[in-house]
């Protein structure tokens, strides 16, 4: 980077609000430890018993610890629903460049850089799902909802009407109930029709003046495009809600359908999901949320837009709901999104839809257990049938591969929500198909003793979240 007139580079010196550079502390008053700022006796020691294994010992100690945990990078991860799939090396590296990591409180003229990937992105996202108009703000999916949802209430309160109910259909995220609670509205549930999709006369009798939004996920949690979807936007709009998309299953659609051309108004993109940035292990995430044009003036600030002199600036929406997280929302996760989308480009994403798309219906026809609904997108429910899916799942651990969601959806009766994702292999998908049969073959007195393999075997996993054990000391004093 370049030095100030004062000599100061940006490393050396910080912004004053007045866009002036002034010193750091340490460039005025440099601090030298006395001798007498030695600390407390009791925080030091004379002697410090190490232990002083061979080399060998311990790369061998630590490599067996990290054969202990299973994730992407060790095989398939086929949790439906979550799209837990390979996030490619090069995106990291992206955000790994030293001019990536910015301070987020630097004035617009000094990022200029960022807010034009900002800016880019916001676009990118904008015309792969048909909106007019996206915030990077929200740092997860969940805080897509509720933000997308706040929207939605600022919207209606803007036209001064006030209205008190969502409807969702039972086969939606939990998230979606929460939200829309959290919001302050009540909860209209709607049970999928007989062929596990949105039941279209139980949406035209639900619908009122009370209606503020259908939350609604296309392809469903089931794996299902809803065929009803311009249907349900007409019955919505008709009474002057508005239809939210929740963009968890979005990767099915990439390049071959748009949410704003089926009729939603506001959607949410797990980029964590969809463009390949880290999910799982409690983030960090990244939820843009989309709107159209009408819902443009009430999305959080800041917001990112390009200015007369070529340049990009922030700026806050004239009915703006305000903040839903600081800054810009996660950054150096957004980056990663940006590079995925501009790497791939419009063929690319083509492709990772058809391969999705694909995976999912050639791993539900290699498998024996039953498979109720169908055909497919990204993702299908088997059913375990008169077993315990969670018996399945823990006889699937002994074959070496991660086991899909069990016991949700709910309508599904023992669900195995499987959801291989475009990033898996033919191979990868006859050896997750094998571990599915092995399992299901299993003897009842087999599917007792499982899982045999593994470090760990069943576990009170009420417990376990309730009194989790975080350090060799809690197992030690528990003994």
């Amino acid at each position: 980077m370049s030095d100030d007139p004062e000599g100061y580079t940006f490393d050396q010196a910080r912004w004053s609000n007045d866009d002036e550079y002034v010193p750091l502390l340490s460039e005025t008053s440099a601090h030298t430890a006395e001798p007498g700022d030695a600390l407390p006796d009791d925080l030091t020691r004379d002697s410090l018993a190490l232990p002083a294994p061979a080399e060998p010992t311990l790369v061998r100690h630590y490599t067996r610890l990290s054969e202990l945990n299973y994730g992407v990078d060790s095989g398939p991860y086929p949790l439906g629903s979550c799209t837990m799939k390979f996030n490619p090396s090069f995106t990291e590296d992206v955000a790994a460049l030293p001019d990536a990591a910015v301070h987020p409180d630097r004035p617009d003229k000094t990022v200029q850089g960022v807010l034009e990937l900002q800016h880019r992105l916001q676009d990118y996202l904008g015309r792969i799902g048909g909106m007019d108009a996206v915030t990077l703000q929200p740092p997860a999916g969940a805080a897509g909802e509720f933000t997308g949802i706040e929207v939605t209430k600022a919207y209606h309160r803007a036209n001064t009407d006030e209205r008190t109910e969502v409807i969702i259909p039972s086969s939606a995220h939990g998230t979606n109930f929460a939200t829309a609670a959290m919001a302050g509205y009540d909860v209209v549930e709607l049970p999928p029709a007989e062929d596990g999709r949105l039941d279209i006369d139980a949406l035209a009798a639900a619908v009122s003046e009370e209606t503020a939004a259908l939350m609604l996920t296309n392809p469903n949690t089931v794996g299902l495009f809803e065929r009803d979807v311009t249907r349900a936007a007409e019955l919505v709009h008709d009474v002057g809600g508005l239809l939210y998309y929740d963009g968890a299953n979005l990767n099915a659609l990439l390049g071959r359908a748009r949410p704003g051309d089926m009729g939603f108004d506001v959607m949410h993109y797990n980029v964590h999901k969809t463009f390949a940035t880290p999910h799982g292990g409690g983030g960090p995430g990244a939820g843009p949320v989309g709107v159209v044009s009408d819902l443009a003036p009430f999305l959080p600030t800041p917001h990112v837009r390009d200015t007369d002199d070529g340049g990009y600036e922030t700026y806050a929406p004239l009915q703006s709901i305000g903040k839903v997280h600081g800054y810009a929302g996660n950054w150096l996760v957004l980056l990663k999104a940006y590079a995925y989308v501009a790497r791939l480009g419009d063929e690319g994403l083509l492709d990772t839809s058809a391969t999705a798309v694909l995976n999912a219906n050639y791993l539900a026809d290699r498998i024996d257990l039953e498979v109720p609904y169908g055909p497919f997108h990204h993702e299908f429910a088997a059913t375990a049938g008169d077993r315990d899916a969670a018996d399945i799942a823990k006889a699937m651990l002994d074959h070496g591969v991660h086991p899909p969601t069990t016991k949700w959806p709910e309508f599904v009766n023992e669900a195995m929500l499987t959801e291989p994702t475009e990033a898996e292999t033919k191979r990868d998908l006859d050896t997750l198909a094998a571990a599915f049969n092995a399992a299901a073959a299993a003897s009842d007195e087999d599917l007792d003793r499982v899982p045999e393999r593994t470090a760990a075997r069943r576990i009170d996993q009420v417990r376990a979240a309730r009194e989790p054990r975080l350090s060799w000391q809690a197992l030690s004093d528990a003994e």
